[in-house]
């Protein structure tokens, strides 16, 4: 029996939000980042832009994906990422798969006119991206359909602010930049490597340096030439099978820019340093001051600006704690000296797409766009070739 003093809800309001169906390529890792950011639908993000409906997933493995669409309480799943596409329930595709699976399946959604979400990097090569970024450009014109790639760390509240402060000018003419992402999962040589780092391109300068590309042009701009260096550590690991695989892709990757604007700066990507689990790191150094962020002390920006007594002889960094109300991104999350983590990032991307998606807002510049995502595979396939040819390459998107 319902006391007469409960008062029902009425749910009139969320019923006249356009509905998003969504239809999910993968299960794995990034499937388990982006449900969790969708999950945050409407309770967080309130009032939410669009009802989100969930559809389908889609993989190979057919126990797999069926534990993964119960798990996330989808409506069914398929093993074949033409079923999917062709859902007429499905408006919008989150392409989560490995890298390899990118190309052919999100090129067919925006040719059906779906708003497409893919990982990154987007595709293997520079070749294959532009086939992407130009899927999506007939896409938009016949269907107004919304592409992003999922470069996440665009969405850390203190990536944000740090871009705002250069923007703004307060660190005055950007000379140097220097972007690593250092992690050991592969550091190990007795570890056997999954058969997905030998499906098709996976090395390090894809997997790990795309993100640091990304930020690079997010941050500064456009670089203008490049010079590379890519290895493989560990040349030979176990199978698996009492035998060894020899190691095609490279693990470690190191690259010299020189940026439109004149800065200079390095680029870093390893799966070998031992003791780094998720080391992405950022230092921008400019004639009137410089800044600093380290993904694993995530809420923190580190900023030394003009007009901080910086003559005085006392100067220098200050900590900035990024939780602020009036901070980028955090005005649907906690009050202020309430950190955000990992997953935080994808909760923040995958609401701005979804809000694009259900508005018409643009993408960018704030998320990736298919145009992005094409120019850093740009960017990774010149610093490639520098390393191959030994000398430096211009940047030509």
């Amino acid at each position: 029996m319902v006391s007469s003093g409960f008062t029902p809800v009425r749910s009139e309001g969320t019923a006249r939000l356009p509905e998003v169906g969504i239809g999910m390529i993968g299960y794995g890792f990034m499937a388990k980042a982006h449900n969790n950011a969708l999950a945050k639908f409407p309770a967080m993000f309130w009032p939410p832009s669009a009802r989100l409906r969930f559809v389908a997933m889609c993989g190979r493995n057919e126990a797999a994906v069926a534990e993964s669409a119960r798990r996330y309480q989808y409506e069914g799943y398929c093993t074949d990422w033409r079923d999917l596409v062709a859902d007429e329930r499905i408006t919008l595709v989150d392409n989560v798969a490995w890298h390899s699976a990118h190309v052919e399946p999100c090129i067919a959604a925006l040719a059906a006119g779906k708003h497409v979400l893919c990982e990154k990097p987007m595709a293997t090569s520079a070749e294959d991206a532009r086939r992407m970024r130009d899927a999506a450009a007939a896409s938009v014109a016949t269907a107004g359909t919304k592409h992003m790639v999922a470069f996440n760390y665009r969405f850390a509240p203190a990536i944000r602010l740090a871009r705002d402060l250069i923007a703004a000018g307060h660190l005055g003419r950007i000379h140097r930049v220097h972007i690593h992402y250092l992690q050991d999962h592969q550091a190990n040589p007795k570890n056997v490597i999954p058969g997905k780092y030998r499906d098709g391109k996976a090395g390090v300068l894809l997997g790990l340096g795309s993100h640091a590309i990304d930020l690079a042009r997010f941050l500064i701009g456009e670089p203008k030439s490049v010079t590379g260096q890519l290895a493989t550590v560990i040349q030979r690991r176990p199978d698996g099978a009492g035998g060894t695989v020899e190691m095609l892709d490279d693990d470690s990757a190191f690259a010299q820019l020189e940026y439109e604007n004149g800065a200079l700066g390095t680029l870093e990507a390893s799966y070998v340093s031992a003791g780094h689990k998720n080391h992405l790191a950022v230092e921008v150094n400019g004639l009137e001051g410089s800044l600093t962020w380290d993904l694993e002390d995530f809420n923190r920006l580190r900023v030394f600006a003009a007009g901080r007594d910086k003559w005085a002889g006392i100067a220098g960094f200050e900590d900035v704690l990024v939780t602020e109300g009036n901070h980028p991104l955090m005005r649907y999350w906690w009050p202020q000296g309430h950190i955000l983590g990992w997953e935080h990032l994808h909760a923040n991307m995958i609401e701005h797409f979804v809000a694009a998606v259900a508005t018409g807002q643009p993408v960018g510049p704030e998320g990736a766009t298919f145009e992005d995502g094409y120019r850093a595979n740009v960017v990774s396939d010149a610093i490639e070739e520098a390393w191959c040819s030994g000398r430096r390459i211009d940047v030509k998107y």
